[in-house]
Parts: C-alpha cells; structure tokens; sequence
C-alpha cells in the first residue's frame, strides 16, 4: 500500500474501520501538535491529510479520537484507522547469502551489502535482509521451543552497506532497542565527503525531520525548531584528497539519513549520494580529464559512500561488551583507490611546477 494512500478521507462507523498503523511516541519526545508530529513521521502524507483523517474521528490517541491540534505526549499511542483491512503478505524465507559477523543463542551480526533491503515494505517484499534471515533460522529453536524469527532494533540504508544487529530474542530485543534509545550503542561510519575540512574533527548538531518541500528526503531544522527530532553526528577526518574526503561518523543518535543530511548540512555531501547532491561534481577543476575521472568514481560506487564500519554493544543476555569491525567493500575500497593516485600525482604534478 502506498503511503499517499495511507490517510485519504474516509467514512462509515467505526466498526468498519481497521487499524493500518500504530505509533508508541518515544519518552524523550517534545510536546507538539499531533498534525505536525505525523506529518514529520510518515513520508508522502501531507499535513492536510492527517487533518482530514483526525476530523473524521480516524486518529486515535489511548484509543480516543482526538483532533489535529491535539498536542502529542511522551508515551501516547497513536492509531490510524482506515475502512479497508490492512494488506497482509507472507513473509517468505530465502536462500540468500549471508555475510555473518557474529551469531550467539540471542543476537547475529551481518555485514549487510548496498542494495540490499532491510525489511518488506511496498515495493520490496521479498530479497530483504528479513527473508534471508528467516531461511537461516529455519529449524533453530530458543530455549522455549519457539522457532527464532529475526526482530529488528534498528536499520540500515539500503544503499548503505555494513554492520548491523538482529535480536533472536524478545528479551534481547528490548534490551539492545534500550541501549540505542539511551545512545549506548557505539557506531561508527565511513564516508567519503565531498570537500576539505580545516579542521581534523567536529560536531554536527541539528534537529532532522522530514523535508516539507520533498518527503522522501530529510533535512535540518534552525536551531530551537519544533519540527524533527534532536540529532548529534561527530566525524574526524581520516584522510585527505583536496577535493574529496575519507571520514569516521560516531552517531550519538541514529535518526534517518542523519549522517547523509548533517554532511550536506555543513556543506559537505557524501560522495554519489543522489538523494542530497552528492551525484554532481561539487569540487575541482572544470578540465574534461577531471570530469571523466569523477564520473569514473561514480560508476565504480554507484551509491552513496557510507559504510557501517564497526559496531560496539553490551551484550543484551551475557552482559558483555563486544565489539565488531568491517572491511569496506568493494565499490568503496576501489573508489577510494581512485581518489588516493589521483592525489598522489596532482601533488607530484604541483611540486615539479
């Protein structure tokens, strides 16, 4: 079902109505309009939609319908109800390969490959991170004698590749999803940037919410804004190359896109990163050679250059702190190859001048 679809105007008892989505607002959450909260929640749903699905009593809040001014609270549980049943798909087990990090009785590790979904969602309900997990676990047990299913605490871009953790367990799960909610969870990300830094390291701080020009992207609000939610990404730089640059991203919080669209917000977008204008050559010189160089990059990494390096987590069962490391992958390793000569003998071509 399409998200566009998600709160057209509706009518009929309530009887006839069904629940299509449920929302637990988060304990840390500002007190805001219950429009404006949805509106920087579900992507393609307009402000006027959700304000023609609140006056039609199909908002529920503590399962009472409320108006679109009704101000949204910490811990208050938002129903949306529509008169069509919710569409139901299977969720299907497949033999997709899987590059395992870690796997124990509670949690499994995987280096997840760019291009790969995490979970079904529309347009993508088979070929995802889940599916595959879920032909892994065919015939594995927990201690109850219940078949593991794979319960997500987090995600991963699509296009992004790299370390991510599942729980196999209901107690694992709440566990780990506490420490991401408490910023527990070490992270750390490289990605290749468009720009030099003067600096060697900083913080990005800015609320990050849904862009209300184009939903499909997110972007930064002024300072003190209601809209989105408080994001924090520190980055050190690991090595230059004059027009582009290799960092480490250590996320404090871990909002959608907040790396991608923290890096455009001070003016450095990721390298390929189509959905911020990270796809255009932003840096250099305007020589035919350089651009055929750049497009070149492109082609070998035809995403944006983030990768999940490394995770570090309390073990939700054991109680002990583990930490994971990644190689970067392929289409990366070789871009930044790329980038590493084509320093090289610019430097050598300016000392000989």
């Amino acid at each position: 079902m399409e998200n566009d679809e998600i709160l057209e105007e509706t009518s009929g008892e309530k009887e006839e109505l069904f629940e299509h989505f449920r929302f637990v607002v988060d304990p840390g959450t500002e007190i805001v309009r219950l429009d404006r909260y949805l509106t920087n929640l579900m992507a393609h749903t307009s402000r006027n939609r959700i304000q023609q699905a609140a006056k039609a009593d199909c908002i529920l809040v503590n399962d009472k319908p409320v108006k679109s001014n009704y101000r949204v609270h910490p811990r208050d549980v938002i129903s949306i109800l529509l008169p069509r049943p919710v569409h139901v798909f299977e969720l299907v087990a497949e033999d997709i390969p899987l590059d395992i990090v870690y796997e124990d009785e509670d949690v499994i590790l995987i280096n997840k490959p760019a291009g790969m979904v995490v979970h079904p969602a529309v347009g993508n309900f088979t070929g995802t991170l889940v599916n595959a997990l879920l032909w892994h676990f065919l015939g594995q047990r927990n201690a109850a004698g219940e078949e593991v299913k794979p319960l997500l605490v987090h995600r991963i871009d699509k296009n992004t590749s790299g370390i991510m953790i599942v729980a196999k367990s209901e107690i694992a799960q709440m566990k780990l999803a506490a420490n991401f909610f408490e910023h527990t969870i070490d992270r750390r990300y490289q990605a290749l940037v468009w720009g030099d830094f003067p600096e060697d390291e900083g913080t990005v701080v800015g609320n990050v919410g849904r862009n209300p020009q184009n939903r499909m992207v997110m972007t930064v609000f002024p300072e003190g804004s209601e809209q989105g939610k408080h994001a924090v990404t520190h980055y050190r730089v690991i090595e230059r190359f004059g027009y582009v640059t290799l960092i480490e991203c250590r996320l404090e919080t871990g909002r959608t896109h907040q790396i991608r669209v923290h890096m455009k917000h001070i003016g450095h977008p990721l390298f390929n990163d189509e959905s911020y204008g990270g796809n255009e050559i932003l840096k250099g010189t305007t020589f035919t050679k350089y651009k055929q160089f750049v497009n070149n990059c492109f082609k070998v990494l035809p995403r944006q250059a983030l990768h999940a390096k490394s995770l570090g987590f309390v073990h939700p069962v054991t109680g002990r702190y583990m930490l994971f490391d990644s190689d970067l992958p392929a289409d990366m390793a070789e871009a930044l190859d790329k980038w590493r000569n084509y320093a090289k003998h610019k430097q050598l071509e300016e000392d000989d001048e």
